[in-house]
């Protein structure tokens, strides 16, 4: 059965007005093309639709139970063409995210605080994930970007955007004074206690790769899965800590740390934006996306 689904839209309006005359006026066609579009419904379904009364008409046992699906199916459309449009306006949906603790902390987080004030609305859904998963959840389409830290390998496919310059460095408390104002070699790592982290991160990669050109290899005594911990530890002297720089900037202030000085800086990465070519990008992350002026 191949019936126009713009009659089912006519008889709908002509059920829930009870007429006509009133239906063609709320969907701007004439009373005539309202009857004839009935009338021809009714013959590809086999059965009258409408009785008439004395003001206007009143659906047969059959129109009845036709009602009562093309109710649910065309009000069900239209909340889903409200909620688009919502979308569309900023007044509803929501945008997902991949991010590590260290991207959110010192680069995603004043974003989201200003695009949250301009769009209340939004639901914001932040991942919390090192660089390697937030990769894997862009490939399935479970986020619509990423902030990720370098290295990264990623397909083809991925859009990535440096947005913010990081230094990676090693701080010590006072158990190791004694190397406080000294110029140290990467090889006398090698003899300290490390805290760093676990090496499933891009950054415990990145000062891996780094070290190995030096001809240094860690073998760290703590290994842990966030960098303000690595922090706390090195402030109760358990070891020496390798962190980014800003994680470490409060402590080195108020002299519970200190950076250790190398004759060589280890050079600096950045925080990157993913995108995914192949991932379509809603309305609402796209606005979030020129907040922070990020050239797609």
């Amino acid at each position: 059965m191949n019936i126009d689904l713009e009659y089912y839209k006519i008889f709908y309006f002509v059920a829930k007005a009870g007429s006509f005359t009133q239906a063609g006026e709320e969907l701007c066609i004439s009373q005539p093309a309202v009857s004839q579009a009935i009338k021809l419904l009714e013959t590809n379904l086999g059965s009258k639709l409408f009785i008439r009364i004395p003001k206007g008409v009143k659906l047969t046992p059959e129109g009845e139970v036709l009602y009562s699906y093309v109710r649910r199916g065309y009000e069900y459309l239209m909340m889903g063409e409200e909620k688009f449009q919502k979308m569309l306006d900023l007044e509803n949906g929501e945008i997902r995210i991949g991010a590590s603790d260290m991207t959110l902390q010192f680069y995603l987080l004043p974003y989201l605080e200003r695009f949250h004030e301009n769009f209340p609305k939004i639901k914001i859904i932040v991942t919390n994930a090192p660089t390697p998963d937030t990769l894997d959840y862009l490939y399935s389409g479970k986020i619509d970007f990423g902030v990720v830290s370098e290295p990264l390998d990623a397909k083809p496919d991925i859009t990535s955007i440096p947005v913010k310059e990081i230094q990676d460095i090693f701080v010590a408390g006072s158990r190791f004074n004694h190397l406080r104002g000294r110029l140290l070699q990467y090889r006398e790592l090698e003899e300290l206690p490390i805290v760093c982290l676990e090496k499933n991160t891009s950054s415990r990669r990145y000062i891996d790769t780094f070290l190995e050109g030096n001809q240094v290899v860690l073998k760290p005594e703590f290994e842990l899965a966030m960098s303000d911990i690595i922090v706390k530890f090195a402030s109760r002297n358990l070891g020496v800590g390798c962190v980014v720089e800003e994680f470490a900037r409060d402590a080195m202030a108020d002299g519970s740390l200190f950076e250790l000085q190398f004759e060589e800086r280890i050079p600096k990465r950045s925080f990157c934006i993913i995108i995914s070519r192949n991932n379509p990008i809603s309305k609402a992350a796209k606005e979030l996306l020129d907040m922070m002026e990020i050239d797609r």
